[in-house]
């Protein structure tokens, strides 16, 4: 299944929500260092409720120790400076979807990375800046999950 990746995420409840989310959708959660908060506060482990032992975490020391551990694996990285929308990607299971960090999402060096096959962008309203981390990453992953069927949907009910 998919693969969810926060670039150097800030926001520790953020986090523990995509915990809760990958388990349900049967994805990877992986988190590029610096991250700006411990696994261990208690902020994740309330917003990830009891999920938390059962998710599948894992953390990069750096972008290229990330690039090592996923191979040739599709990266989709996702920011407001794209011009393709979420939609128009025809995603498959080993996909990584690709998110920055919560104050300025992904450097400009990520977004132009050679491993970045495509560069997409969530459509919000003319007043609005930016979506919330995790609500950002829900979307992107149903959007993914739905184009396969929901495969492995009753796996985790």
């Amino acid at each position: 299944m998919f693969r969810v990746a926060l670039h150097e995420p800030e926001i520790a409840p953020n986090t523990g929500n995509l915990m809760r989310l990958t388990v349900n959708t049967g994805c990877e959660l992986h988190l590029i260092e610096p991250i700006g908060f411990s696994l261990d506060e208690a902020k994740v482990r309330r917003a990830g409720l009891d999920y938390r032992e059962y998710a599948n975490v894992r953390t990069h020391s750096g972008w290229e120790a990330f690039l090592e551990t996923i191979g040739d694996a599709r990266i989709i990285a996702f920011s407001q400076r794209a011009s393709l929308v979420y939609t128009n990607v025809a995603y498959q299971s080993a996909d990584v979807l690709l998110f920055g960090k919560e104050s300025t999402g992904l450097p400009e060096a990520v977004l132009r990375h050679s491993a970045v096959a495509e560069r997409v962008r969530i459509p919000i309203g003319p007043q609005g800046r930016s979506l919330n981390l995790a609500n950002a990453a829900a979307i992107g992953v149903y959007e993914a999950w739905r184009q396969l069927g929901f495969a492995m949907a009753g796996e985790y009910s």
